[in-house]
C-alpha cells in the first residue's frame, strides 16, 4: 500500500490523442506536498503518513502545529493529511512527492468536498419528478408531497429524502484515470470530473478496486530538499527483480 497526495483542483480542461479522441480531463496540481511525520504501529497503532500541502503564514499557524512543522524541518502548511501505507513504503520526513508518483493509465480515487448548494428541494436534490401542472395543484408544483402515513406509525421516518442542505460533504470517485503527468510543473491529469470546486484540495490515492501498475515506483516518486541548498536532488524508489524494492537517483 503506497502513500497518496494532497492536491490543488485546478480547473478543467481537455486533451486530445493522436487519434483525435477528445478527452476531457481535471488538472491538478501538487503545491509542495511533503511528508510531515510519520504514524508507526509501535507508538500510534497503526502505520501512515502525514503529508502537508501548500504554504500557510506563519502567524495563522498556532503555536503548537509551528513546532511541529518545525520538528519535520518543513514550512508549515494549509493543508494536513494522513495516508494509510505498509511498513516498507514509508517515505522520509520532508521528502517532497512528485506528480510522477502516478503513472500514465493508472487507476486512481479521489476525495474531496462536494460544491455546496446551500438549502435545495426535493427536485433538486433528488430528482423528483414534482406535482401536477393542472388538476387543482395550486402554488406547489415543485413540493415533494406525502412524507408519511397517518396515525400509525404517526412519524416521519429518519433518512426521510426532503428538501434540505445539498452538497458540501465529503465524496469519493473511483477509478478514475490518469491521463498524463508534469513532474516539473507538478501536474496531474485526470479523466473526467472530480469532486470539489476550484482551487479546492483534493486526495488522490491508488485506486483500492485495481491492482497497481508495475511500473508504478515504490515506495513511491519524490525528491529530498538538501538544508543548504534550494534544488536538492531528484529521488525515484523503484521495484528491484531482487528483493522487490529499492533506490535509484537521479540528477
Amino acid at each position: 500500500m503506497r502513500s497518496g497526495v494532497i492536491a490543488r483542483k485546478i480547473g478543467m480542461s481537455r486533451v486530445f490523442t493522436d487519434e483525435g479522441e477528445h478527452i476531457p480531463v481535471t488538472v491538478l496540481q501538487l503545491d509542495n506536498c511533503q511528508v510531515v511525520a510519520h504514524r508507526t504501529n509501535e507508538k500510534n497503532g497503526y502505520t501512515a503518513l502525514q503529508l502537508g500541502a501548500g504554504t500557510a503564514k506563519v502567524k495563522n499557524v498556532k503555536r503548537a502545529q509551528r513546532g511541529h512543522f518545525a520538528k519535520a524541518k518543513v514550512e508549515p502548511k494549509k493543508k494536513l493529511a494522513e495516508f494509510r501505507v505498509s511498513e516498507e513504503n514509508l517515505i522520509e520526513i520532508g521528502a517532497e512527492i512528485t506528480a510522477d508518483h502516478f503513472v500514465k493509465g493508472q487507476y486512481v480515487d479521489v476525495t474531496g468536498v462536494s460544491i455546496g448548494k446551500g438549502f435545495a428541494g426535493g427536485m433538486k436534490r433528488h430528482g423528483f419528478g414534482g406535482l401536477r401542472a393542472s388538476h387543482g395543484v395550486s402554488i406547489s408544483h415543485r413540493s415533494h408531497g406525502s412524507t408519511g402515513q397517518c396515525q400509525d406509525p404517526g412519524k416521519v421516518f429518519k433518512g426521510k429524502k426532503m428538501a434540505g442542505h445539498m452538497g458540501d460533504v465529503k465524496r469519493t470517485t473511483h477509478n478514475l484515470t490518469i491521463v498524463d503527468t508534469d513532474a516539473e510543473r507538478g501536474i496531474i491529469l485526470v479523466r473526467g470530473a472530480v469532486p470539489g470546486s476550484k482551487g479546492g484540495w483534493i486526495a488522490l490515492r491508488d485506486a483500492v478496486k485495481k491492482a497497481l501498475p508495475e511500473e508504478a515506483p515504490k515506495p513511491g516518486a519524490f525528491r529530498m530538499n538538501g538544508a543548504d541548498e534550494g534544488t536538492g536532488s531528484k529521488v525515484t524508489a523503484e521495484k528491484t527483480e531482487n528483493n522487490g524494492e529499492g533506490a535509484g537517483d537521479e540528477s
